[in-house]
This record gives C-alpha cells, sequence and structure tokens, in this order.
C-alpha cells in the first residue's frame, strides 16, 4: 500500500497564546486594565500549516506538548483542521505559551513566552517516511538536532527545506547548510555575518551556508530576498492593523504556498506580504487567515507601504 503524500510538513512550535489589549503598554511598576483578554491557540510553525491547509493543500504537522489541557486545546484544533498531525508529549511539563500585550490603538504587540526545556520534538520521534512523503519541509529554530535530521532526509529526496529563523545560534549554523530557503527576521544575517547592512548580509549568508534563496523580513518595510544575482523586494500593503501577532506565520505560509507553486520570488513576496498583512486585521496568530481570493484581492487593488529601498 503507499503512504499518503502531503504537499508541506512542517516540523516546530505551537503556543497557547493570552492576549491582554490595552490602550497603552504598562510603565514599569504600574497597574493598567485590559480593554479585552481571550486565550488563542498559535505558534510559527503549526499557524503556518493551518493557513496552507486552508489554501488547499495536504499538510502534516509534527510538535510537542506537554501533559496540561493546553495540550487537547491543540489536538483538537489540528483535528477540526483536518490535518495529519503526531504530537510529542512530555507528561510532566507544560505546553509552550505566551502572554500577548497587544496595543488597541497601533496593534503593536509585546511578547512574553515560555516554553520548559523538556518540551522537545525527540530525534527518535521522527519519521523518515513523514519526510520523504511531502513535496516541501518547514521548520524552525527550535529542535536542532530534529530538524537538521528532517532536512538532510528532504536533501535526500531533493525536497525543498524553508525554514522560519528568528534569533541565530551556533546550532543554526550547522543547519543552514541544508535549508534551500531560509527566512529570517531583519537582524539574523546581520547577527550570523557580521555585518551591520542587510544588503551586503543576505548575499555574504546565502554564499557561505549554499542557500538557493535568503529572505529577511522586515514588518512594514515589507520583505527583502537575495537569490545569488539580484535583490527581490516587496513593500507591505496598507491595512486597518487590529493586532501583528502572526504575520510573520502567515509571511512564511504565503512563502512556501509559492515555493510550491513554482512562482518567482517577485510573485512569491508580493502574495506573501499580502497575506501578512490581512492577518494583522484580526486579533490572535490566526485571526485573520484570509481565503485566497481576499489575499489576491489585495494584491490587485491594495495600496502599498512606503518603500523601504527606493
Amino acid at each position: 500500500m503507499r503512504s499518503q503524500k502531503f504537499d508541506i510538513l512542517g516540523i516546530g512550535e505551537n503556543t497557547t497564546d493570552t492576549f491582554l489589549q490595552v490602550s497603552q503598554f504598562p510603565s514599569l511598576g504600574s497597574k493598567v486594565e485590559t480593554l479585552s483578554t481571550q486565550i488563542l491557540l498559535g505558534g510559527q510553525v503549526a499557524t503556518t500549516v493551518i493557513a496552507c491547509q486552508r489554501w488547499g493543500l495536504r499538510t502534516r504537522y509534527v510538535g510537542a506538548v506537554g501533559g496540561d489541557h493546553a495540550a487537547e486545546l491543540h489536538r483538537r484544533e489540528l483535528r477540526r483542521e483536518r490535518i495529519t498531525f503526531h504530537l510529542a508529549r512530555t507528561p510532566k511539563a507544560l505546553s509552550q505559551m505566551s502572554f500577548i500585550f497587544v496595543e488597541a490603538q497601533s496593534g503593536e504587540r509585546t511578547v512574553a513566552w515560555r516554553r520548559d526545556p523538556r518540551l522537545t520534538i525527540p530525534s527518535s520521534f521522527l519519521q523518515r517516511s513523514w519526510v520523504n512523503s511531502a513535496r516541501l519541509l518547514y521548520i524552525d529554530g527550535h529542535d536542532p538536532l530534529t530538524t537538521r535530521k528532517a532536512a538532510s532526509w528532504a536533501r535526500a529526496k531533493n525536497i525543498p527545506v524553508v525554514a522560519d529563523f528568528d534569533h541565530w545560534s551556533p546550532q543554526l549554523a550547522r543547519l543552514l547548510p541544508l535549508v534551500d530557503y531560509p527566512v529570517t527576521s531583519r537582524d539574523l544575517p546581520l547577527a550570523a555575518t557580521g555585518e551591520r547592512d542587510l544588503l551586503r548580509a543576505l548575499p555574504l549568508l546565502k554564499r557561505t551556508y549554499g542557500c538557493r534563496a535568503v529572505c529577511a523580513t522586515l514588518g512594514i518595510d515589507g520583505a527583502l530576498a537575495w537569490d545569488g544575482h539580484r535583490f527581490w523586494y516587496s513593500p507591505s500593503y496598507k491595512v486597518r492593523v487590529a493586532d501583528t501577532t502572526g504575520a510573520g506565520d502567515l509571511f512564511h505560509a504565503g512563502f512556501s504556498y509559492g515555493i510550491l507553486n513554482g512562482w518567482e520570488l517577485q510573485r512569491i513576496l508580493d502574495f506573501a506580504c499580502a497575506a501578512a498583512g490581512l492577518n494583522c486585521e484580526a486579533l490572535g496568530a490566526r485571526g485573520g487567515i484570509s481565503e485566497l481570493q481576499k489575499i489576491e484581492r489585495l494584491q490587485r487593488k491594495g495600496q502599498r507601504n512606503r518603500s523601504a529601498f527606493p
């Protein structure tokens, strides 16, 4: 019997997010009343996979949970989204959690998060068939030993690897040679290369680790990529911002969706920026995941924010 095929396998983070909407961020030692409080699910890889599932892709997710009630919330949500999933359980640990202050007027957020060191995806938990059945592997910087194992299996099968990396670490230096498309924060290429200018850091990052292309997300400034020959840039779209949580997750979902569809980098960046922008119109990491038609409409008719690279 042939194993089921998937478009994308995501390995990495999920979280339970407590959102505290406030009129202004509290200063040290102060008290502030919340305008609203909600507990919502998030996590960069889990959210990316859910977005891709809603856009019609076949998805599989591998993550870690603790022995608490949040673990069942994640299972219930993944079942509801009809995602094939495998969750490594650490009974004596709490599932990853975040407390997110959202400033009502700007939609900007500040995150305080906690991941129990025991909360891991053991490399022994991973099955090679999960990787081999996917058309694309999507990973983050957590559990680098496990994701390096998965990426090496993907490389052996010529399966493209897309990664979401926020912070530089020595472990990532060993993982990056197995990543085709690292999509990073603005600061990671600078930290990884020692360069102060992103326009020099991105080419150096690609040259050092042999990636197909490297991309940095820049928040309201959009996204910038280097493919070894030229830079590709997309300004962000103007939207009504309610909460910026999850914008990066939706950018990564859009980027992965574009890779799977064989688009050129400019089209990928434009689509990913539009998906990320629309997600900011609602509270929570997954609150503004939009249909493909709405994303494409914003691309056709929406206005852009000012370009960071005139």
